[in-house]
């Protein structure tokens, strides 16, 4: 009788933890560049010119700031994503199905790195 696999061998946990700390990377650069646009660390801003031109351009600077919050807020949680699934890989849980306790298909975790359900899990849970 075939062996079922109740997690992912300690190879295969080295290749998702690279993975994952590649995106954490780039994730984390990513956030760390809209916060400075937030707090317009590049200076090149309307504030320093004339007030007509401040008060045309203050609606759009508004929404675009509010674009930028709500694109950091999900990176964020991105991040936090990716943290999570570091750990999950250091006790040796990562790739688990929190629903049904099965390994999820390795493509969708070279995919979708910080995944805690397979398609099926997630489909069945959002209906």
């Amino acid at each position: 009788m075939a062996e079922i696999k109740v997690r992912y061998s300690d190879e295969d946990l080295a290749e998702f933890k690279e993975i994952v700390e590649q995106k954490l990377a780039l994730a984390r650069r990513d956030y760390n560049d809209m916060m400075r646009a937030l707090r317009n660390d590049e200076g090149n801003d309307v504030a320093d010119t004339s007030p007509t031109y401040k008060v045309l351009e203050e609606g759009s600077t508004t929404q675009s700031k509010q674009e930028i919050i709500m694109l950091a807020q999900r990176q964020q949680k991105f991040i936090q994503g990716l943290e999570a699934a570091l750990i999950r890989i250091s006790n040796k849980t990562y790739g688990i199905d929190r629903m049904t306790g099965e390994l999820i298909p390795k493509e969708r975790l070279r995919i979708v790195p910080h995944a805690t359900l397979s398609v099926e899990s997630k489909m069945k849970k959002n209906h």
